[in-house]
């Protein structure tokens, strides 16, 4: 076995051992069409106001000019799909933030994997990231074998639908790559499109972001939503999975195993009156953990008023 063949079974390994679902391999290199692509997307103010997403571009289109040195795209998915719904009367969570924030889980799992390739490998150069740093995660999850981006922007796994959390890791080893992911699965189907409460999800898989209600709900930092939204959220207080409820790819997917993902028992029984009674100390003490702490507790009651307007 070569070395680099060896180094390839290493990678492998230790993402099974941490629990991640899937692991592929890309070449790091510069994403070329992505870049015309993300050009033209931010060009149309598809971002809103999202203005970091014009931040440190030629880094996103380039791994390379992120970790100097890098060689291999380590893109790996964790499954946080859970096994308990919401009470009926809960305004509704994205299931992503059901538990612990998963920044928090998976930067400690990116720490691990590289403690290990250390142990295992020696000195290797590299640095992780999950969804908070200009990385085109879905892109390179698509070249190194993981799935197909579907219409509603997600990355969809064949095997187990598109409630992933996906965590990236960049090195310099030399690996031994995957190939791409080159067939679409989603054929004719439109029920995403279809589906989406404000149309935000375009043809040729274009996302404007600007009106979706994961944007409105938790990146919109003004105290007022646009009027036109109104009575369109369908009682979603915190992100939207409209367009993953109703992929069909969905109805494989299983029940997450990993506990650091099991749901705070608030997200799933507090209803509308007990948000709209929360206070600011109870908020943070419960979601002191918890993704929704993005929204912070003004934009959480902002967003509860609106679906009552």
């Amino acid at each position: 076995m070569t070395k680099i063949s060896q180094h390839t079974r290493i990678v492998k390994e230790t993402a099974c051992i941490l629990g991640f679902q899937f692991c592929g391999l890309s070449k790091a290199q510069k994403l070329n069409e992505d870049a015309k692509w993300l050009e033209q997307w931010l060009n149309k103010g598809m971002h809103g106001s999202m203005k970091y997403m014009e931040n440190y571009f030629d880094l996103r289109i380039d791994p390379r000019k992120l970790v100097p040195g890098a060689k291999s795209v380590i893109s790996l998915l964790i499954n946080y799909f859970p096994s308990q719904k919401q009470n009926a009367d809960s305004p509704k969570i994205s299931k992503y933030a059901y538990g612990r924030d998963y920044h928090d889980i998976i930067k400690n799992k990116l720490r691990s994997f590289l403690d290990i390739l250390h142990v295992k490998i020696g000195e290797v150069q590299g640095r992780g990231f999950v969804d908070s740093a200009p990385v085109l995660e879905r892109s390179w999850a698509q070249r190194s074998g993981l799935g197909w981006i579907g219409k509603n922007g997600n990355l969809i796994n064949k095997q187990n639908g598109s409630f992933f959390f996906i965590a990236t890791l960049i090195t310099d080893l030399e690996l031994e790559y995957d190939d791409a992911f080159a067939k679409d699965y989603c054929g004719s189907c439109t029920r995403c499109i279809d589906a989406c409460p404000t149309d935000a999800i375009l043809p040729d898989k274009v996302i404007d972001g600007s009106k979706c209600i994961s944007y409105f709900t938790i990146e919109l930092k003004e105290m007022l939503i646009p009027g036109e939204m109104k009575g369109r959220f369908d009682n979603w207080v915190f992100g939207c999975d409209t367009c993953q409820d109703v992929c069909p790819w969905n109805r494989f997917a299983k029940p997450a195993t990993d506990v650091e993902f099991s749901p705070i028992y608030e997200v799933l029984n507090l209803t509308s009156k007990n948000w709209e009674e929360l206070n600011a100390e109870t908020f943070k003490k419960i979601f002191k953990d918890s993704a929704i702490r993005r929204s912070k507790f003004a934009g959480i009651q902002r967003n509860l008023k609106f679906l009552n307007q």
